[in-house]
């Protein structure tokens, strides 16, 4: 990685180059933003149409984009009754998906703004490949192998989250970093800050790579701020925001398993010494042919693999959830950053292999993809509304609009738009006018809802206005 810090740049303003870069046309890369953009909203459409989802999290960022639609404090009952939401994670940014909440008043714009960001990526970095290496096989391949990706296949099943925004973002930071564009990598970075607190860390790195190339003034501001960024959301705003008066995700690294106390230093060792981590870091530089490692942007996945490593949450070591999505444009235009190195390396085998890896690359997304979530856009049975489907709908529509309730998840997300919502596991204080269960979502199935509500509510009485055998819902008397 450090003969490529000597490398001299491509291009070393910020203006658009006039010789260095081979022409790359922006049609064909439209084109297929335009495709990737519908095979993710589609599967995010039918996910969440047929009651999928797989977390509370669109339940949680549809209440925040409505109340900021409605020109309103960021509260989010679903987190807990008044839960201020930057008091848990700091996403100001999300708040730009207010105008496209005007037009489509629903969690699911949200997911079409999701699929549009992430297609948007995949321009900068076909673009961009195309660019450097003189190739249209080789953008046209990449931007297929980028689109397909785990990372960002993974995100797209997780529903919404805010590093939708990071991830176009990180590519244009890539490649301005690429063509050496110093101010405008610097520029591209820091509204990361507005993405989530922990990627503060994300841009000192960039400061850091900046450094490395030569930029030492600007390098060492923009690690400054990224720093004391990180350090303010974290320390200062979140605590502030927060009803408990601290950053609540400390507890993910301060805790085992157990919930006992452990030492800093065992944290570190029991994460190095973790497989399913470093199993999770293998594959995300195998589908670069481990070329990405060649180049000074593969420190930027340091910072996120940095906290999910010391994490104790097994949700954050593997390769499910939206976590790399955010890794996705780092690795793949390290690639081409690669590529480009080793074409003058007096290795023989080095150069032979920087001819090949991107076809490769492309290979290895296509077979990889047969396993991943968009697979099951090709199934018949992805798109058949089962009596389960039926039932949800049913009991959604059982409730008024603009009525106060209490669901769980399967029924979160499709309540936001015009209810005042709660989840049943954060619902303490708060007495709402209906009640929606999930019956089967508790482990065993609910054969008495009305008990049921008796034992969460015991300060209410609610009877029964809808019942199926997968769902119930009550009203309070």
């Amino acid at each position: 990685m450090l003969d490529v810090l000597n490398r001299p740049a491509v291009e070393s303003t910020d203006a658009e180059p006039s010789d260095g870069l081979s022409p790359a046309p922006l049609r064909p890369y439209l084109i297929l933003a335009g495709v990737l953009c519908g095979l993710y909203f589609l599967y995010s459409w039918v996910q969440y149409a047929h009651f999928r989802t797989p977390s509370w999290d669109l339940g949680i960022f549809g209440q925040s984009v409505r109340a900021y639609a409605e020109f309103r404090a960021p509260v989010v009952d679903i987190k807990g009754p008044g839960f201020p939401i930057l008091g848990d994670h700091f996403s100001p940014v999300t708040a730009l998906l207010a105008p496209l909440y005007w037009i489509w008043p629903s969690p699911a714009s949200l997911l079409l703004g999701q699929a549009a960001l992430f297609a948007a990526s995949a321009v900068v970095v076909g673009r961009t490949t195309q660019q450097i290496l003189g190739s249209r096989a080789a953008g046209i391949g990449l931007t297929i192998a980028y689109g397909l990706s785990w990372g960002l296949q993974e995100a797209v099943k997780s529903d919404f989250h805010e590093i939708a925004f990071a991830v176009p973002l990180l590519a244009l930071t890539c490649r301005a970093l690429l063509l050496g564009r110093w101010t405008a990598a610097a520029a591209w970075s820091a509204p990361l800050v507005l993405v989530k607190e922990d990627m503060g860390l994300t841009v000192a790195m960039v400061g850091a790579v900046l450094f490395l190339k030569g930029q030492k003034k600007l390098g060492a501001a923009l690690a400054g701020f990224g720093t004391a960024a990180f350090a303010l959301t974290v320390l200062v705003l979140i605590p502030a925001a927060s009803k408990l008066g601290q950053y609540d995700y400390w507890s993910k690294i301060e805790k085992t398993g157990t919930g006992a106390d452990t030492s800093f230093g065992q944290i570190v060792a029991d994460a190095l010494g973790s497989g399913e981590r470093w199993e999770m870091v293998f594959y995300l530089f195998a589908i670069t042919g481990f070329l990405a490692l060649r180049s000074p942007l593969a420190l930027l996945v340091l910072p996120t693999l940095g906290w999910r490593f010391l994490s104790q949450d097994p949700n954050h070591w593997g390769m499910h959830w939206h976590y790399s999505a955010i890794l996705m444009p780092v690795v793949f235009l390290a690639l081409v950053d690669g590529v480009r190195s080793v074409r003058t390396s007096p290795r023989a085998w080095l150069v032979s292999y920087g001819k090949v890896v991107v076809p490769v690359a492309t290979a290895v997304a296509l077979v990889l993809a047969a396993n991943l979530p968009l697979r099951e856009l090709l199934k018949s049975e992805t798109y058949r509304t089962d009596s389960r489907t039926v039932e949800a709908r049913a009991a959604v529509d059982a409730v008024p609009d603009g009525a106060s309730v209490e669901a769980d998840v399967p029924l979160l997300a499709h309540l936001t738009a015009d209810h005042r919502v709660y989840w049943v596991g954060t619902s303490k204080g708060a007495t709402p006018d209906y009640l929606a269960f999930d019956l089967r979502g508790w482990g065993q199935q609910v054969s008495d809802p009305a008990q049921l509500a008796a034992q969460l509510h015991p300060e209410a009485r609610y009877e029964i206005t809808y019942r199926s055998d997968g769902f119930a819902v009550l009203k309070r008397r």
